[in-house]
């Protein structure tokens, strides 16, 4: 017998039939009139993490949002992370009434805004604005020509009618998802300092995590209390058997075994992806047997590239 009990699933299933924790953002786009209007989402996560020429974020909206209809007319948009002070949150409610306009709700709209980083340093390219006191920005920008998407106009308030997309654009007769290109990543400095250098529990921002409208009258979020740490487990190959990918890996570029001990501890799924970075590092420095100093060199090279340098 199950110990568990079942529950009906319904419209916006992710808070009215789970306890589903998400992040709270703050969206900011760019209206008709080139001024920049906010929303808070939490229905975003990374979308392409690795293996394609650039990386995404997904968010899933109402078509009839401002922040929609803003993105299907120009494509640009920016996330950016609040931290979780309850005069933040109480702020961050007032912005999230459906139907509210922009120009009614940005008057009385509280947190500071300064120029985009991607605008600053090309005054061509028009993007909106993005929270002073957030903790991280992403500046993006919508990938419209993935599933038919570009075809997908702003304008309609009332619900689009179909044929649908699948994945990208208007989705269904309200609803909308968004493939968003990331073009930068801006952090404060506190933050970029601690991840380039080494995260301690104490480094962490204090980022709010929410449950949606769990009722008609409060929107529930949780404040960071105490980061804990895991110790990872760490398992290493052996000599033999990763000795055994490399020599496959290349029928010219070859490996010391002092080269090979300095990536033991690499998971094996991640194992050819290592050695083919470091052969094509080889081949682009006339390098036929890699040795310990040349792994040093490459993973120099790997945290310069991880840190944008």
């Amino acid at each position: 017998m199950s110990s568990f009990e079942n529950l009906r699933i319904v419209d916006n299933f992710y808070q009215t039939s789970l306890f589903f924790p998400m992040p709270t953002v703050i969206i900011s786009t760019l209206c008709e009139d080139g001024t920049t209007t906010l929303g808070p989402y939490s229905l975003v996560q990374p979308y392409y993490v690795a293996g394609k020429d650039y990386y995404a974020m997904l968010l899933c909206c109402r078509n009839s949002s401002n922040t929609a209809q803003n993105i299907l007319r120009n494509g640009k948009c920016a996330i950016s992370f609040i931290t979780d002070e309850p005069k933040t949150f109480k702020e961050t409610v007032k912005l999230s009434w459906p139907g509210d306009k922009p120009e009614d709700k940005m008057p009385n709209c509280h947190f500071r805004l300064e120029k985009s980083m991607i605008e600053e340093e090309n005054p061509e390219d028009k993007r909106p604005q993005v929270l002073t006191d957030a903790v991280q920005v992403i500046e993006c920008t919508w990938m419209c020509e993935l599933d038919g998407a570009d075809k997908d106009l702003a304008g309609q308030l009332n619900g689009y009618e179909g044929p649908y997309r699948d994945f990208n654009g208007i989705t269904s007769k309200y609803g909308a998802h968004f493939i968003l290109r990331v073009d930068k990543i801006l952090m404060k400095k506190k933050y970029r300092d601690a991840i380039v250098n080494g995260v301690r529990a104490k480094d962490f921002p204090r980022l709010p995590v929410d449950y949606g409208y769990r009722d008609s009258r409060y929107f529930w979020y949780h404040r960071r209390l105490r980061m804990r740490s895991e110790l990872l487990q760490m398992r290493k190959g052996s000599l033999e058997s990763v000795r055994y990918a490399a020599d496959r890996a290349d029928d010219k570029i070859k490996f010391t075994d002092e080269a090979l001990m300095t990536i033991l501890g690499v998971p094996r799924v991640f194992l050819s992806l290592v050695l083919k970075g470091s052969i094509d590092w080889a081949k682009e420095n006339n390098v036929e047997l890699i040795t310990e100093e040349h792994m040093k060199i490459i993973n120099d090279k790997r945290a310069k590239e991880k840190n944008g340098k």
